[in-house]
């Protein structure tokens, strides 16, 4: 079996582009939106108080400059980037055994409700069974979205390890074939699409005769931010990770610290579609500081400011996942001061992926309440 290490050596931007002739007729083109007011606020120093109890507590604060740029994948099909990789991963699949043992066999996959809805749709589409195991606190609608797709939902814990325990029972029933949910070449190449889109959104539409200084996505299984990585290894744009700090859920952040990955994760932030360890081939990707320079964490406190903008300032529906990429150019100090280091008074051009839009009124309700 091929390892990760050379499997990555595969992951090019030339597998993303393929990826995306063959997806293109499934998924929609997500809007690259702005927000003058984002921007202003974003390049407005912190106060000196919210700097107490950090390293850079006593210190004057960053004066970055941004322009922000949003890509909307909460207006993707399903409400999520994880269309994408579903439908490669299974129009791949597809390709390489036979529609007709596919469609015998079924597919599986374990999912807090993102990636669960995405391959009940691709499924559904291509006329495939589908089994979804998903743990039984995920979102409400992100249940019933993947219910009304026909697909066959079996709840399980809410860790990986449990997810994947309840995933090799199901197997061992239906051989069902797995498609995971972030781990895969062909889910990463579908994620990864994401960025080919922006990239060409932001030079068609707003500034031709610029690159892109940076994009930062979200990080949970680490399909989106390797995908992300792999298309833009060949140009100028940084690429940066997110994630929430509540409970260990930075595990990638800590991993890079530590020089080795983090295989188990514990939490129950609030970024619920971030709860999973980075997975091997993603690791590759993410490790490599030529494709991805630091993944930042943000608090639970700081993840709801940033949706409330979104919400208030944007009129944009976000789950929480999709804005801590937002939250990292708002508050995280370290980020903001790299910033205004490395650009000065001309700024950078960020793009931020919302990751998705999956949530209820009843959750933003408890949230804000």
């Amino acid at each position: 079996m091929t390892s990760p290490a050379e499997q990555a050596q595969s992951l090019t931007p030339a597998a993303i582009e393929a990826a995306y002739g063959l997806i293109q007729p499934y998924v929609h083109r997500t809007p690259l939106l702005t927000c003058k007011t984002l921007d202003s606020i974003a390049s407005t120093p912190q106060s000196p108080e919210s700097l107490v109890g950090t390293p850079f507590e006593g210190q004057t604060p960053a004066r970055p400059k941004f322009r922000l740029f949003f890509k909307c994948e909460n207006l993707q099909r399903i409400g999520a980037f994880k269309a994408r990789g579903a439908f490669h991963a299974l129009l791949r699949l597809i390709e390489e055994r036979g529609e007709e043992e596919v469609r015998r066999r079924g597919v599986i996959t374990h999912s807090s409700g993102n990636h669960a809805q995405a391959l009940a749709l691709a499924a559904s589409t291509l006329h495939i069974p589908a089994h979804i195991v998903m743990p039984s606190i995920s979102t409400s609608s992100k249940i019933a979205g993947t219910r009304s797709y026909g697909a066959n939902v079996v709840f399980s814990g809410s860790t990986s390890v449990e997810r994947e325990a309840v995933v090799a029972e199901i197997q061992a029933k239906t051989n069902a074939i797995l498609i995971p949910p972030y781990d895969d070449f062909n889910i990463i190449c579908g994620q990864g699409t994401t960025a080919l889109e922006l990239n060409a959104q932001y030079t068609e539409q707003v500034r031709s005769e610029h690159t892109l200084d940076a994009v930062i996505t979200p990080v949970g299984g680490g399909g989106l931010n390797s995908g992300v990585a792999t298309f833009f290894s060949d140009k100028p744009t940084r690429v940066f990770g997110a994630e929430p700090a509540y409970e260990g859920a930075d595990d990638c952040r800590r991993g890079l610290q530590a020089g080795e990955r983090v295989t188990k994760v514990s939490t129950l932030t609030i970024a619920d579609g971030l709860r999973t360890p980075v997975g091997l081939l993603n690791w590759e990707v993410i490790s490599n500081k030529c494709k991805v320079e630091g993944v930042f964490a943000v608090t639970e406190e700081q993840i709801k400011a940033a949706m409330r903008l979104v919400l208030e300032r944007m009129k944009v529906v976000v789950e929480p996942s999709a804005v801590v990429g937002l939250a990292v150019c708002l508050f995280d100090e370290e980020f903001r001061r790299r910033v205004e280091e490395e650009s000065g008074e001309k700024g950078w051009d960020v793009a931020i992926v919302f990751s998705g839009g999956n949530t209820t009124v009843e959750a933003i309700a408890k949230l804000f309440g």
